[in-house]
């Protein structure tokens, strides 16, 4: 019989991480996951365990390298290896044109999702080279192969997000290692609320998409598990998006 697959999932404790983090713990995978709200992450450790897996909550900022270097480390003495992780930490940031944007507006959304994603994959990346094997899922956006005026922060992060992607599978494919990204569409998540902002302005955004309605988390998630592995499979973008980048 395969041994339980070790599987750690940043941004754990809602949305796409928290639905991703499920859906390995149904299949039995040993779970560690991340975010820095204690209560709600040990409330989910449970919600994991009653499903039969093994999980483990370890309290970390992904854009500090000292948090970050401590998750991989705690995972793999916990579990003994590292053989998925799911980076799914990030921010929408503050909505704006491009002449009101600042410095700081910047920072705050370069840190959680560009810096965040870098910073997790460098040590990730450390502990499967060791090993020989692993796989990496980054989770993207439609934004990151498209423009989308007032989020221009957000959607030069996801951009971003998908150079790194690309960049680190062909680095970590020397040493057996698989990174992709799945790029999710509008999903229905608080971020999702908090950027349409009303549900007039949310049910005119929905109406863009061609199958007329939201993706939920858990629909994400099941692409998430499958590109995790999917063993021919690196340097790719799955887009799970309704159909917005058909055309």
């Amino acid at each position: 019989m395969n041994e339980p697959k070790v599987v750690l999932v940043t941004g754990a404790l809602s949305g796409i991480g928290r639905a991703t983090a499920l859906a390995f713990a149904r299949s039995k995978s040993r779970v560690a996951i991340s975010g820095r709200r204690t209560d709600e992450g040990l409330a989910l450790v449970d919600a994991l365990r009653s499903l039969g897996a093994q999980a483990e909550f370890i309290e970390a900022d992904i854009r500090d390298e000292n948090d970050v270097q401590a998750l991989v480390e705690r995972t793999v003495a916990r579990f003994g290896r590292l053989d998925i992780a799911v980076n799914a930490a990030g921010t929408e940031g503050e909505a704006g044109l491009v002449v009101e944007q600042t410095a700081a507006r910047y920072t705050a959304v370069f840190d959680a999702n560009v810096l965040g994603n870098l910073l997790a994959m460098k040590h990730e990346l450390r502990a499967m080279s060791a090993q020989g094997s692993g796989s990496i899922v980054n989770v993207s956006s439609t934004m990151g192969a498209r423009g989308a005026a007032g989020a221009s922060l957000y959607v030069a992060s996801k951009h971003a997000v998908e150079g790194l992607t690309k960049s680190a599978a062909l680095e970590a494919a020397t040493f057996g290692v698989r990174v992709n990204a799945v790029a999710p569409g509008p999903v229905q998540t608080p971020m999702l609320d908090r950027l349409t902002q009303t549900s007039e302005r949310k049910a005119a955004f929905l109406d863009t998409v061609p199958l007329k309605r939201a993706g939920t988390p858990d629909e994400i998630a099941e692409a998430v598990v499958y590109v995790a592995s999917a063993s021919f499979m690196t340097g790719e973008v799955l887009r799970v998006n309704g159909g917005r980048t058909a055309s």
